[in-house]
C-alpha cells in the first residue's frame, strides 16, 4: 500500500508548482509583456471562469505576442462574456448521461468518472468550464455505489478517469482507485485522460511512473496537446518513462481557430508527437460550450485541413476528426463534405 506521506520532496514539487501557478491576469500580461488594455476585460472573464495557468507553461510563451497559439488557450477574452446562441453549459450532454455523481455512461462497453474538478491549467475552450463538480463527483461518499454500478454491468470492459484532471490526485488515492477497479474481473483496460504532462511534467515522477507500471490491466494514457511547441524538453522527458513502463500514450487534440487551425500547425504537432512517443488519437471538433465560440472551426474547414495531413503523413501520424453530440450513442467522425461516419471509439 502507499502512504499518503512519503517521497514528500516530489509530493512538494508538483504541489508548489501547482500552488504557485498564475492566477492573477495582471501578472500574466506583465509577465508577458502585453498590453495593460487586455486587462480589464480579462479580469471580468476570470470572474466566470478563472485564470490558472502554471509557470512552466507560461514560460514556453513568446512574449509581446497577444495572438500566440499557447496563450490563446489561457487567456481570458471579454467575448466570453458575450451571448452565443447555440452555445450552453453542458454542450455534450454529461448530465444526462450521469447515472451516479461522477460516472457518466455514453457509450458501450466503457465508463468514464470524474474524479475531480481540479485542473493544472484552465483552458478558454473546456467543455466542462460549467460543470457542477461538487454535484457530480464520485467521491469517496459515492464510491461504493460506483463500484456497484460497474460491477453489476459486465459489458463494461473499459473505465476512464477524467475530471478536472485525475492526475491531481495524490499516489496513494490513485492507487487504491486502480486497486479496487482490478479486482472487478471484466474489467479490461484502464484509461486516464490528462492534462499535467504537459502544463506539470514534474507530477510525473519516478514514484508515480512506478506506481502505474506495476497494474494487472493495460494502461492507456491520453494526453491533451494542441500545439507542437507544448511538447518542452522537460515534458518529452517526462513521457519517456510512461513509454518505458508499457503504457500506450495517445494525444487528443481541439481544433482550436488561431491555435492549430493550419495545416502546418497540425502537421508540427503529429510530427512533434511522434517524436516524443506519442500517438495522434483525436482532432476534436470544438465542443460548443458557453464562452468558446471564439475558437470555433467551420466543419468544412476542419474536413479540409486533414485531407491535407492525410496527402503529407502517414495513416499513423492523422488524428481521426471527431465530434461529440449529446445523446448520441457514440462520437460522430467527420469525414467529406458530403456526409460524415459514425465509429465507437
Amino acid at each position: 500500500m502507499i502512504a499518503e506521506t512519503t517521497d514528500a520532496w516530489h509530493t512538494a514539487r508538483w504541489q508548489r508548482e501547482l500552488a504557485e501557478a498564475i492566477t492573477d491576469p495582471a501578472e500574466l500580461l506583465e509577465r508577458l509583456r502585453l498590453p495593460a488594455t487586455l486587462l480589464p476585460a480579462a479580469r471580468a472573464a476570470a470572474a466566470q471562469f478563472p485564470l490558472r495557468a502554471p509557470r512552466g507553461f507560461v514560460a514556453r510563451i513568446e512574449p509581446g505576442k497577444p495572438n500566440d497559439p499557447l496563450l490563446r488557450q489561457i487567456l481570458p477574452l471579454g467575448i466570453e462574456l458575450d451571448d452565443q446562441p447555440g452555445y450552453g453549459p453542458d454542450p455534450v450532454g454529461d448530465i444526462a448521461a450521469m447515472p451516479h455523481p461522477g460516472l457518466l455512461h455514453k457509450y458501450q462497453g466503457r465508463v468514464l468518472l470524474t474524479l475531480t474538478g481540479a485542473c493544472a491549467v484552465h483552458c478558454r475552450y473546456c467543455f466542462r468550464r460549467h460543470f457542477p463538480y461538487a454535484e457530480a463527483n464520485p467521491g469517496r461518499g459515492h464510491w461504493p455505489e460506483v463500484l456497484d454500478y460497474i460491477r453489476a454491468d459486465a459489458s463494461i470492459g473499459e473505465v476512464i478517469f477524467s475530471g478536472g484532471d485525475p492526475l491531481l490526485l495524490t499516489d496513494a488515492r490513485l492507487h487504491l482507485l486502480l486497486t479496487e477497479l482490478e479486482g472487478i474481473r471484466h474489467v479490461r483496460r484502464l484509461r486516464i485522460h490528462t492534462r499535467v504532462p504537459v502544463v506539470l511534467p514534474s507530477r510525473l515522477d519516478a514514484r508515480f511512473c512506478s506506481l502505474l507500471g506495476e497494474r494487472r490491466l493495460p494502461l492507456v494514457i491520453v494526453v491533451h496537446v494542441n500545439h507542437a511547441r507544448e511538447l518542452s524538453a522537460e515534458v518529452v522527458a517526462a513521457l519517456r518513462p510512461l513509454r518505458r513502463a508499457g503504457i500506450t500514450l495517445l494525444n487528443q487534440a481541439v481544433l482550436l481557430r488561431g491555435v492549430n487551425d493550419s495545416a502546418a500547425a497540425l502537421t508540427a504537432l503529429s510530427e512533434a508527437l511522434f517524436d516524443a512517443g506519442v500517438l495522434p488519437y483525436y482532432l476534436h471538433a470544438l465542443d460548443r460550450v458557453q464562452g468558446a465560440r471564439h475558437f470555433d472551426v467551420d466543419q468544412e474547414v476542419a474536413i479540409a485541413l486533414v485531407a491535407a495531413l492525410r496527402r503529407t503523413l502517414p495513416g499513423y501520424l492523422v488524428p481521426s476528426l471527431v465530434r461529440e453530440i449529446a445523446g448520441a450513442p457514440h462520437k460522430e467522425a467527420l469525414t467529406s463534405a458530403a456526409g460524415t461516419d459514425t465509429f465507437t471509439a
